[in-house]
């Protein structure tokens, strides 16, 4: 039997979690340098001993010795975020197509990563699902002058850029698997974030929005990558829609990750520019936080109220706390890797140049709370 399909029963059952054995994490971990996009996501398999780094157009599978195992190249698109889905071992991954309006998570059969230059367009072993909610939101016209402005929503110094994107939207990023939000157990749904504009001329584009979706039948949903005939299969709805007021940010949350000791989400951005927010780097919601209706503050509403409604997720009370606004926050570089391995253990990873090509490197640090160094480097294990 598969070990990845039973430790998915056993997780279903509730007998694993964080504390089921697994093989020891490096402190330092080197994800090769390649001629690509710089890394946006990690995701690491503890069970099997593999972790997985996008680079937008490749995906490189090592093992926890540094050992490159394979890799998966041949789209178009832009691979961002990743997460492993013990439940089913595969990685999934936003994956965005701006100028063809489609956003997929790309559902990747790792398994079958075993060997450098695997094509994806030569294989099913990557297949995709439509997000038609994410859609819906990015070709908003919001100004009602009957145009689609396209990806024309970028920060532009004193400029104007477009009105249109609801909510600022510029497609997904951040992915992770968790509890449903105002629950700390019970079924794992993938929780994708979107890609906020950072143009500071607007004021509807200061939270972040978080969908929730339930990947049980997606199986009979994702469909192989076809580039030239961009499928629209996928889900017809959302478990949960959710906002966050963090203030804007450039991208909205680039990488996001679930710590199941904290039982709590972490948010890592690129840095916003309105003067009027602190601007922090990374965030965090804490997982029994119940959503509540409240106004979508900066969102013009209906004629019947001032502001847009929305489902509302607070701010976790901790970090350091803008006197101003309340937002809370750490000034934590977090926004190309960031994956929870239990223990109050994190991976980060750090992008570099090398040679014009794009490297990465991960550092396994421990969790301390302290609202100016919430990371510390991990210690050897004695």
């Amino acid at each position: 039997m598969n070990s990845n399909f039973l430790l998915g029963i056993l997780l279903a059952a509730g007998i694993a979690g964080p504390a089921m054995a697994s093989a020891p994490l490096p402190l330092q971990h080197h994800g090769g340098v390649w001629q690509s996009g710089h890394v946006q996501g990690i995701a690491v398999d503890q069970q099997a001993g593999y972790i997985y780094y996008s680079f937008t157009n490749l995906l490189a599978k090592f093992d926890l010795q540094g050992n490159l195992v394979g890799t998966l190249t041949g789209w178009n698109g832009h691979l961002g975020d990743l997460d492993f889905n013990p439940a089913d071992g595969k990685v999934y991954g936003s994956l965005e197509y701006k100028k063809d309006q489609a956003f997929y998570i790309a559902m990747i059969d790792v398994d079958r990563i075993d060997r450098v230059g695997i094509e994806a367009t030569d294989s099913d072993i990557l297949r995709t699902i439509y997000l038609p909610e994410v859609v819906k939101d990015y070709t908003a016209d919001i100004n009602g002058d009957g145009r689609f402005d396209g990806d024309d929503g970028k920060y532009r110094g004193n400029e104007t850029a477009s009105p249109d994107h609801r909510y600022g939207c510029s497609g997904i990023d951040g992915v992770a698997f968790g509890p449903r939000f105002g629950h700390v157990d019970g079924p794992q749904l993938l929780t994708v974030a979107y890609g906020i504009y950072g143009n500071t001329a607007r004021t509807d584009n200061d939270h972040q929005v978080l969908l929730q979706y339930d990947v049980s039948d997606w199986q009979e949903k994702a469909q192989p990558l076809l580039e030239s005939a961009p499928h629209h299969s996928g889900p017809t709805q959302v478990q949960g829609k959710y906002f966050v007021r963090t203030g804007n940010t450039s991208y909205g949350v680039q990488n996001l990750t679930y710590d199941a000791a904290q039982q709590r989400w972490y948010l890592g951005v690129y840095q916003g520019r309105k003067p009027t927010f602190p601007n922090y780097l990374l965030f965090a919601v804490d997982a029994a936080a119940r959503p509540t209706p409240g106004d979508l503050i900066g969102v013009p509403g209906n004629t019947s109220g001032r502001w847009e409604q929305g489902q509302l997720l607070p701010l976790a009370d901790a970090g350091l706390k803008d006197p101003v606004t309340g937002i809370r926050g750490w000034m934590q570089k977090a926004d190309v890797g960031l994956q929870a391995v239990g223990d109050g253990l994190f991976y980060l990873a750090s992008n570099f140049k090398q040679d014009g090509k794009q490297g990465a490197q991960l550092h396994l640090m421990r969790w301390t709370g302290d609202p100016e160094r919430p990371f510390v480097a991990a210690e050897p294990r004695k």
